[in-house]
C-alpha cells in the first residue's frame, strides 16, 4: 500500500490520543478490556480510540468503529466485506499516521487487518505493540517477517511463543492466558448440573457446534447425528448444548430429532457452565477447546468449513495438530476429526471413548491441571506494564 496522502481527507475527530487500538473479536475485546482498566487504574485520564467492542467501550475507549464490523471469518468469506475493510483500513492508516498520531497503537489479534496497519504506523514512527500473538507456529510461518515489520513488540498468551519470536529478532513477553484465572483448580459438577437444571447423575456430554452461524451450519449436524449414533450405544446420556439466543440457536434445535427432545437441553449461554457439568465435550475448534482443556475435559474436536475455504488453508499449515490442548502438549493427546474425517459415526466412536476410559480420563486431568498452571498469569497486569512503556 502507497503512503498516505496528508492531504487525504480524515473522516474521523482529530485528536491527540494516546493509545489507538483495534479489536476484532469478543476475545480480544475482553482482553484488551483487562489492559485498559489496569492503566486507568493506575494512570491519569488517557485519551484511547479506536475499533472497540462493547467493554473497551465501557470503560471509556471512544469507537471510530465498532469490533463487530472486524469480526470476519475464512478466506472466501473475508470477499464479500473486502472492499468495506480494505476502506476502513486506509482510512485508519491516514488517520493515526498524519492526523492524530497516537503515543502507542495496539493491535488486538485479527491479524489479517492489524499486521498491514502497524507496519504502516511504524514506518510513520508510531509505536506499535500486537497483542495475542498470530499462530504462526501452527499455520503460515512466513508471517513471522511480517511481524517482524510490523510490531514493536508482541505481548503472547502462550508460553513457548516468545522464544519463537525472539529467534527472529522480535520483542516479545508471556503474560499468560486470560481465561486461566477464571477457571477454577478444583470445583463440583454437580453444582454446575444443578444450575443447569440437569440430572445430577446421568452421563452428560457437551456439545458445542461454535459461535459463529457459518460454523454451526457445517459440523452442528454432524454432530446431532452423532448424538443419535451414542444414543444407541448408551441409552442413558444425556446431552447440554450452549448457543446465544438468536435464528442459529433455533435452527440446531430443529436438528435434535423428537427421540432426543427428552434428553438434550439447549440452554443460551453458561458454555463455561455446561462444559463444568459435563463428563466429557465434543466441539467444533478453536477457543473453546482450550477452556475445556482448563475444566479438565475429554472432548473430541471436530471442524468443518467451505470446501474452498478448506482448499486454501489445508496446505498452509505447520503442525499437525489443529486442536489448542494438542498444541499445547506437542501431542494428540484429544482426537481431532477435520472436514471428511467428522463423519457422525467416527464423531460418536471417539466421543464414547473419551467418555468411557477411566485411564484416558485420569491421563488428561494430570497432563490439562499441569497446561492450566503454565497458563495462569496476571494478565491484564503484565499487559499494562508493557503498554505503559509507551506513555511515559
Amino acid at each position: 500500500m502507497k503512503s498516505t496522502d496528508a492531504t487525504m481527507m480524515d473522516p474521523y475527530p482529530s485528536s491527540q490520543s494516546d493509545i489507538a487500538l483495534c479489536v476484532g473479536e469478543a476475545s480480544g475485546d475482553w482482553i484488551a478490556a483487562l489492559a485498559i482498566e489496569e492503566l486507568l487504574y493506575s494512570s491519569r485520564a488517557l485519551d484511547i480510540e479506536g475499533i472497540a467492542g462493547p467493554k473497551l467501550r465501557a470503560l471509556g475507549v471512544r469507537p471510530l468503529h465498532q469490533s463487530e464490523e472486524l469480526s470476519v471469518r475464512g478466506y472466501v468469506e473475508v470477499l464479500r466485506h473486502l472492499p468495506r475493510l480494505l476502506k476502513m483500513r486506509k482510512n485508519l492508516m491516514n488517520h493515526w499516521a498524519v492526523h492524530s498520531k497516537p503515543k502507542v497503537f495496539v493491535g488486538v489479534d485479527a491479524p489479517d487487518f492489524n499486521l498491514k496497519l502497524e507496519h504502516h504506523l511504524r514506518e510513520h514512527n508510531v509505536p506499535t505493540v500486537h497483542l495475542v500473538c498470530p499462530s504462526i507456529w501452527a499455520w503460515r510461518m512466513e508471517r513471522i517477517h511480517t511481524i517482524k515489520a510490523a510490531c514493536s513488540q508482541v505481548l503472547c498468551v502462550f508460553p513457548f511463543e516468545p522464544e519463537i519470536l525472539e529467534q527472529s529478532g522480535i520483542r516479545a513477553s508471556y503474560i499468560g492466558h486470560p481465561m486461566a484465572s477464571i477457571i477454577p483448580d478444583a470445583y463440583e459438577p454437580k453444582t454446575y448440573r444443578e444450575k443447569l437444571g440437569l440430572s445430577s447423575h446421568a452421563p452428560l456430554l457437551a456439545v458445542l457446534p461454535g459461535s459463529r452461524g457459518a460454523e454451526i451450519k457445517h459440523i452442528g449436524p454432524a454432530f446431532v447425528q452423532a448424538c443419535v449414533e451414542m444414543k444407541r450405544h448408551k441409552p442413558d446420556l444425556e446431552f447440554v448444548t450452549p448457543l446465544q439466543p438468536g435464528p442459529w440457536k433455533s435452527k440446531f434445535e430443529s436438528w435434535i430429532p423428537a427421540a432426543l427432545k427428552h434428553c438434550w437441553r439447549v440452554v443460551e449461554g453458561h458454555s463455561h457452565e455446561c462444559m463444568a457439568a459435563a463428563n466429557a465435550v465434543m466441539l467444533a475448534s478453536g477457543t473453546a477447546t482450550l477452556e475445556a482443556m482448563m475444566w479438565r475435559k475429554p472432548m473430541v474436536i471436530a471442524y468443518k468449513m467451505p470446501w474452498l475455504s478448506y482448499r486454501m488453508m489445508k496446505d498452509k499449515g505447520y503442525m499437525p495438530y489443529i486442536g489448542l490442548p494438542n498444541i499445547l502438549l506437542q501431542e494428540f493427546a484429544v482426537p481431532e476429526l477435520i472436514q471428511h474425517q467428522a463423519t457422525p459415526q467416527a464423531l460418536a466412536n471417539k466421543a464414547l471413548f473419551q467418555l468411557d476410559n477411566e485411564a484416558n480420563r485420569q491421563r488428561l486431568e494430570r497432563k490439562f491441571a499441569e497446561q492450566h498452571r503454565l497458563l495462569r498469569r496476571p494478565s491484564g497486569q503484565l499487559a499494562a506494564q508493557a503498554l505503559q512503556e509507551y506513555l511515559i
